[in-house]
């Protein structure tokens, strides 16, 4: 299969390029206005077109000339605070931008999609972990638009036909050989501590230390970075009807409060990670942890690196390459 992925030289998005490679796909071909993503993160062999998903016609010409049979939805903005900061930036980047892909899509005859979703489309859970049937309450704008893409792709789905498969998942993290989180500015808890870590920062700020956890601190479910492009991969290669839609979480199973994670990177390191105290920040929920028992028994997708694991190679990466050059 010839596929489209969006936002491919993001740091999710370059691993699910990888991962499509490993996998056989026929031919993969990145969208990107490189506005965060990294040209040099592309893999080899995967083609590249510079430009944004907004861009209706463009999309439905990359879409006919590579002769693309599915596309991989990554690119969006996709930080809890600046949405709540600028929710309009959101809704035009994750709502309305994704309409004119879905209709490039359209032109085109492209009917399959999978969707990278969030979480955070449950806002504060009555109880965890999480599963596909709890309600989606979502706290923050970034929330609210992943909410808004999928009841689009639903409607899609009924009116013109597209399958679709949409993951919810929360922290990405860890590095392949080739690919690690490389962001400016850097907004993400680990790469923050393993910069502490090695001295490129005073401290790592922690948001709240009164939330109702074990030790205070938010607890978070962190998904490894290769784990979460399996799955994009298994939802794609899934048998899927026209006008059918699919809702997977994707996580661990265990969450890991802040504290935690500052210590297994200390470990880890061997190393200590200096830590200051901050004010909470609007809308971060106190625990969020996803059930994945749904993608497991249907696709067979199982997660195969730990936190630790997951400190690991991000350390590793650091330490081999830490930015993208040239």
């Amino acid at each position: 299969m010839r596929v489209l992925v969006t936002g491919g030289a993001g740091y999710i998005g370059s691993v699910v390029v990888e991962e499509l490679q490993a996998a056989g796909a026929e031919r993969v071909v990145v969208l990107d206005d490189l506005s965060k993503g990294h040209r040099q993160a592309v893999a080899d062999g995967a083609a590249f077109v510079q430009g944004s998903i907004a861009d209706r016609a463009l999309v439905a010409r990359v879409c006919r000339d590579e002769r693309v049979g599915a596309v991989v939805h990554m690119a969006a903005s996709s930080l809890v605070p600046e949405s709540m900061r600028d929710p309009a930036r959101y809704y035009a980047n994750n709502v309305t931008a994704s309409l004119a892909l879905l209709d490039g899509m359209r032109d085109a005859g492209v009917g399959r999609l999978v969707l990278s979703s969030t979480a955070a489309v449950y806002g504060e859970p009555e109880r965890s972990p999480i599963t596909e049937d709890f309600p989606t309450r979502p706290t923050n704008p970034y929330g609210e638009t992943k909410r808004a893409l999928e009841r689009a792709l639903a409607s899609y789905a009924a009116a013109y036909g597209l399958s679709f498969a949409s993951l919810r998942y929360f922290n990405a993290a860890g590095a392949t050989e080739r690919n690690g989180e490389d962001h400016d500015p850097e907004t993400h808890l680990i790469p923050l501590v393993l910069a502490a870590a090695r001295g490129g920062r005073e401290a790592v700020a922690i948001f709240g230390d009164d939330y109702p956890t074990a030790d205070g601190t938010c607890v978070r479910d962190y998904i490894h970075v290769s784990d979460l492009a399996r799955a994009h991969v298994l939802a794609l290669r899934a048998e899927a009807p026209a006008g059918t839609g699919r809702i997977y979480n994707l996580g661990c199973g265990a969450g890991y409060s802040v504290k935690q994670v500052v210590a297994t990177a200390e470990s880890v390191t061997g190393r200590p990670v200096p830590v200051r105290l901050a004010a909470r920040r609007p809308g971060d929920p106190a625990v969020l942890v996803a059930s994945s028992d749904r993608i497991r028994a249907e696709l067979g997708w199982e997660p195969r690196k730990d936190l630790r694991a997951i400190i690991d190679d991000a350390w590793r990466w650091q330490e081999r390459r830490g930015r993208y050059r040239g």
